[in-house]
């Protein structure tokens, strides 16, 4: 292993954790600054008011369905404090727990390692989000032991992750399309897990005021899916042509979207037919949130936390399987230098808001080719030894 084993045995881990008490140190200090916080708040009083959840005019705000207003509530009962430091908790505590799962689903040696190692990477990368207590993160592990889940076909635990990933935020359908196409026979258990986000706020709120809200958060989606607003800056696919002068027309990019759509639904299930199922949980994981962090017309920079975690991880294994290697070290540091993007005010204004995608794009994109290539390489195996 050409990356010192005894030192990121427990490096990267300590690292990851030690952040984390850093960002509550912050909240305990400051909960209000730097934070989503204000947003989940306004969601969860106005509809305990009766008032509309959504400002069609403006792009920023609460923008989640309205089931997330319902049960933040608790939280914002706890004050600013105590319900910063749950909301922070349970995020960072789901996506640690599915970072653990997939470490374990991928089993052979080295496990402390791989997971130190892939935090350790991630860490640039997801910290902002994890700071600003955004959702993204409450989503990525949502949506990551989802998959899990599913694979395994664990029908009561693809439930109660789908629900939450939905509720976390309405770009986990994404997620919910996917692992249905992989398991025909879960797509009961994923309709019944939309339906119960969709049904579960009518237990707080009036019918009558809860369908115009759903009637107005269905055209807000619409609107922010084809409509690229002046205050809003997208860094999806489109931010580097955008910066050179040549922007994407909104018909264009929706045919690229649809197409990379194709391509993301025929990898994932080459690779949930060709792969173990630990190295093909990750790889369909990762290879979905690139879609997810790059394809989706509403990214924006600390929405790439989507992807540090899984990258990390799978950039790890590729030190473990390669035995390092020009492209371990190469996607390593890639990796980590993106996350470190944003940190000096001149630099992240260079770099805003074009190098993530094409950063984003070229790691994920080097990583899924590898997966490709190990699936392959077992498939000609296979081949070999039944001649």
């Amino acid at each position: 292993m050409t990356i010192s084993k005894p030192v990121f045995d427990r490096l990267g881990f300590g690292l990851w954790i030690g952040a984390f008490l850093v960002v509550l140190a912050l909240v305990l200090w400051s909960p209000h600054k730097r934070t989503v916080w204000q947003a989940y708040i306004d969601g969860s009083v106005a509809l305990q008011a009766g008032l509309p959840l959504y400002d069609t005019q403006s792009e920023m705000g609460y923008l989640y369905a309205p089931a997330f207003a319902a049960l933040y509530t608790p939280i914002v009962k706890l004050g600013p404090h105590l319900g910063g430091l749950v909301w922070h908790s349970i995020g960072f505590a789901v996506l640690t727990y599915a970072a653990m799962r997939q470490v374990r689903k991928l089993g052979g040696g080295e496990l402390t390692w791989l997971l130190s190692f892939g935090l350790f990477l991630a860490l640039p990368m997801a910290v902002g989000a994890i700071r600003n207590g955004q959702a993204t993160i409450l989503l990525t592990g949502a949506c990551w032991i989802l998959t899990l889940s599913a694979l395994e076909g664990r029908r009561a635990e693809t439930f109660f992750w789908a629900s939450l990933a939905i509720i976390a935020k309405p770009t986990a359908i994404i997620m919910l399309l996917l692992v249905g196409a992989l398991r025909l026979r879960l797509i009961p258990v994923l309709v019944l897990a939309l339906l119960f986000v969709l049904a579960l706020p009518y237990a707080f709120a009036p019918a009558g005021y809860l369908n115009d809200q759903y009637r107005v958060f269905i055209q807000m989606l619409t609107s922010m899916a084809v409509d690229n607003t002046s205050h809003f800056v997208p860094t999806d696919f489109t931010a580097p042509f955008t910066t050179i002068g040549l922007p994407i027309p909104e018909f264009g990019a929706t045919i690229v979207r649809m197409v990379m759509a194709l391509f993301t639904l025929s990898a994932v299930i080459w690779f949930d037919r060709r792969l173990e199922q630990g190295k093909a949980a990750l790889a369909i994981f990762l290879t979905a949130t690139f879609y997810m962090c790059v394809f989706n017309p509403r990214v924006e920079p600390n929405t790439f936390a989507m992807i540090a975690v899984p990258a990390g991880l799978a950039i790890a294994l590729l030190w473990r399987e390669e035995r390092g290697g020009v492209l371990a070290s190469v996607l390593s540091t890639t990796l980590f230098v993106t996350g470190l993007s944003g940190v000096e005010r001149h630099v992240h204004d260079f770099l805003f808001p074009w190098f993530r995608p094409v950063a984003v794009t070229f790691i994920a994109g080097s990583l899924i080719w590898w997966f490709w290539a190990k699936a392959r390489e077992k498939v000609v195996n296979a081949g070999v030894a039944n001649g």
